[in-house]
């Protein structure tokens, strides 16, 4: 794991308030076990982005959410101040950004995405998952705009 990432993680988790408020109060030890927790678990989150294939992220106006299978690490905070998130993203992982999405309606009734990478050869009806690259060509006809994206490349 490279010292960049590791250092972000460790700051992200000593700026928390309540590792703030235990180290204010002299509670030093669980503040620092408390951190080491929450970097190991953010750790394993970065990892779990890095190897399912249908990991990504989506960020709009609610917040920003990563989708590793069964697991959503979420906030209401744009990507922008969700280091675990742009930690994703710069390691590879799909980013989808959906602020400029204007047709909520039209999203909101997209499929959701298979949480194991499965493939549904019929996409169609409700509830029915579907892969992230089928996702990813839906949402980009809304707008959205797509980093690290999983698609082949198609030459033109």
């Amino acid at each position: 794991m490279q010292t960049g990432v590791l250092r972000v993680l460790r700051a992200t988790a000593a700026s928390w308030w309540r590792h703030k408020e235990l180290r204010r109060t002299g509670q030093t030890g669980q503040a620092q076990r408390l951190e080491r927790e929450t970097v190991l678990r953010d750790l394993g989150y970065l990892r779990q982005a890095a190897s399912l294939p249908n990991a990504h992220m989506i960020c709009g106006e609610g917040g920003t959410f990563i989708h590793l299978g069964w697991t959503t690490v979420s906030t209401f905070a744009p990507i922008e101040r969700f280091p675990l998130a742009t930690l994703a993203v710069a390691r590879g992982t799909t980013f989808i950004d959906i602020r400029p999405v204007t047709n909520v309606i039209a999203f909101a009734n997209l499929p959701r995405v298979a949480r194991d990478g499965s493939v549904d050869p019929e996409p169609w009806g409700p509830g029915r998952p579907v892969s992230l690259t089928t996702y990813i060509d839906m949402v980009e006809k809304l707008g959205a705009r797509i980093a690290n994206d999983p698609r082949p490349r198609q030459s033109t």
